[in-house]
């Protein structure tokens, strides 16, 4: 009984000791195995997001009010302003498809965050230079009709530079702060589902200082003063991030294009094609967990079935080494159904990158057109209004993950409480009653136009309101959607897909600015999209918009029901309290 009972305390023993240490590929920075206790979790990601807010508080105090600079300071008409703006803000979204495929391949995480932050904080300095150099500022006199020419060139040379630093910044710093939670940890597993929800909470708040504070100060006091601020904030925060370093979990080196295997996988499948699958699953080919080198192995699902021919073990080359472009693995074949299994969802996701440009240059435009004053000595700069989403981002968020999400938990066993894509559909959803509200309130203002009292800028709180809450469930489940339904190996290209989504819906939406502009001028000469928004028709606009997005909905309804998550193999000693994660939820 005693020599039992010795047995039990030594196996606790050797559990607690197993406990200590982070055993999911990662490295401390002295590329040892992470300690838990001293590595990781939010001691690690507090430092990630203090950045993070530093960065979004900078980008976004540019962007929303970058359509005012253009019109006011460089005196560009409407339609030209609003597709540079959605042009630059395409740009910052769609480079980190480089940035992130570079991360995760060749360079690293940490380390591109590292040099991305460097030609960040060099695009910043020339924008605040270009505000304070005599022979670079936007005019040599106090009036003029249009800038100089040497300051449209640093400008517009500064802004390209801040989206350059963006591309490698933002994908690779979110999946670098998810990294520092442990899959194969339940806790800690459900503490990153909470950092998804913590980072966008975050940004909401970076988002409403940027449109509160930065907006006023460049409105009213000056936007060389509202620069050399960014500046300065940006610096002091990159010190706080590297000074971080001793607590990070870092992943393994990168191996290399993890496009490679998926081609191999793919070139198997077909010189293979005129196999039978087994009926047995079992039968493919894997590397057993104690053997493999990937990283997890991932369990088979039955959708597109040609793939697994891929993973089907010839007889003629068992006595020898197979190469991988004849021979792939389960797990390498499941990664690659995965890339291909979040296409469609991508693709539907692309309206609420419009709806999301509309929020910081049309909605913008209107509030400019309206009564922004609150009393006799105070007036709203109209990017300010966007400061609405992101306080009812900051509300909801909160309630959301600590009073909506354990109950929800308790109802469906699911660990996110519901699952991600029923998130994403619900973000969805609001995408679509935004536009009809916006609808509404711009035939209200255009009839009201012509009065001597303009209509209250408080009338856009609602779209604002409802854009924000919108937000919170499509963009925290895109986030989450993205790194986690991606192989481990491309996590950073996963957010790059999510930046991806903002970055085309800015181009779609300069694409439909200019196929509207055609298309209604054509009729009678006037444009819906006119040179300023009391000559033009945005009601319609939105309504055109809230019928796309209403048959993008129905699509995404029809595809998540064929839709199956990553399924992955836990570790047998994984603590676990009864609850599921998606890899083996289904959407209903």
């Amino acid at each position: 009984m005693e020599q039992e009972m010795e047995k039990r305390k030594g196996g606790r023993i050797e559990e607690s000791d197993e406990e200590k240490w982070v055993h999911d590929a990662s490295v401390d920075y002295k590329e040892r195995v992470p300690l838990r206790a001293s590595t990781g979790v939010w001691k690690a990601s507090l430092f990630v997001l203090a950045i993070a807010l530093s960065e979004r508080i900078t980008y976004f105090g540019i962007s929303s009010n970058l359509i005012m600079y253009l019109t006011r300071v460089m005196h560009e008409d409407l339609k030209t302003a609003t597709n540079n703006v959605n042009c630059w803000k395409g740009a910052t979204t769609l480079l980190p498809l480089i940035g992130g495929f570079l991360g995760d391949a060749y360079i690293g995480r940490f380390r591109m965050v590292f040099f991305s932050s460097l030609v960040y904080f060099k695009g910043l300095s020339m924008l605040t230079v270009s505000q304070f150099i005599p022979n670079l500022k936007p005019c040599h006199n106090d009036i003029c009709d249009r800038p100089s020419k040497a300051h449209k060139l640093v400008f517009f040379l500064a802004l390209y530079s801040i989206a350059l630093g963006t591309g490698g910044f933002r994908p690779c710093l979110e999946s670098f702060g998810a990294d520092q939670f442990d899959d194969d940890h339940f806790d800690e597993r459900k503490k990153k589902m909470s950092f998804f929800n913590w980072w966008s909470f975050t940004l909401s708040v970076s988002s409403m200082l940027a449109t509160t504070v930065v907006v006023y100060v460049q409105d009213f006091v000056s936007w060389g003063d509202a620069c050399l601020i960014l500046t300065m904030f940006m610096a002091l925060t990159s010190i706080a991030f590297y000074a971080g370093i001793p607590f990070y979990r870092y992943r393994m080196k990168p191996k290399g294009n993890p496009f490679m295997p998926i081609l191999q996988v793919l070139i198997a499948a077909i010189r293979k094609r005129n196999l039978s699958c087994p009926s047995n699953p079992a039968l493919l080919y894997e590397v057993p967990m104690s053997e493999n080198s990937q990283g997890r192995l991932l369990s088979h699902t039955r959708r597109l079935r040609f793939l697994d021919k891929a993973a089907i073990v010839e007889e003629k080359y068992t006595e020898q080494k197979v190469s991988p472009w004849r021979l792939a693995t389960v797990t390498r074949v499941e990664e690659t159904k995965l890339i291909l299994n979040v296409f469609p969802i991508w693709l539907t996701s692309l309206m609420t990158g419009v709806c999301i440009a509309n929020g910081s240059t049309l909605f913008v435009k209107q509030a400019a057109a309206m009564n922004l004053k609150i009393n006799n000595n105070f007036k709203i700069p109209p990017a300010s209004m966007a400061s609405v989403s992101s306080i009812s981002i900051i509300i909801s968020v909160p309630i959301y993950d600590r009073i909506i999400v354990p109950n929800l938990r308790k109802v469906t066993g699911n660990e996110r409480g519901i699952s991600i894509l029923r998130r994403i559909g619900i973000g969805l959803a609001f995408s679509v009653i935004v536009m009809v509200v916006a609808a509404f309130v711009e035939n209200m203002r255009l009839r009201m136009s012509g009065h001597e009292n303009l209509m209250s800028v408080m009338w856009l709180i609602p779209q604002y309101l409802i854009l924000g809450i919108g937000n919170s469930f499509y963009s925290i489940g895109l986030q989450e959607f993205f790194y986690d339904q991606v192989p481990d190996s491309m996590r950073s290209l996963g957010m790059a897909l999510y930046l991806s989504v903002l970055g085309i819906g800015f181009f779609l939406s300069s694409f439909l600015i200019i196929v509207v502009d055609h298309v209604t001028a054509g009729k009678n000469g006037k444009s819906w999209i006119a040179e300023d928004v009391n000559s033009s028709r945005l009601d319609k606009f939105y309504w055109m918009l809230a019928v796309i997005n209403a048959l993008n909905f129905c699509l995404f309804l029809f595809l998540t029901k064929r839709h199956t998550y990553k399924t992955v193999q836990r570790k047998a000693t994984e603590i676990d309290d009864g609850c599921h994660s998606d890899g083996v939820d289904t959407v209903a």
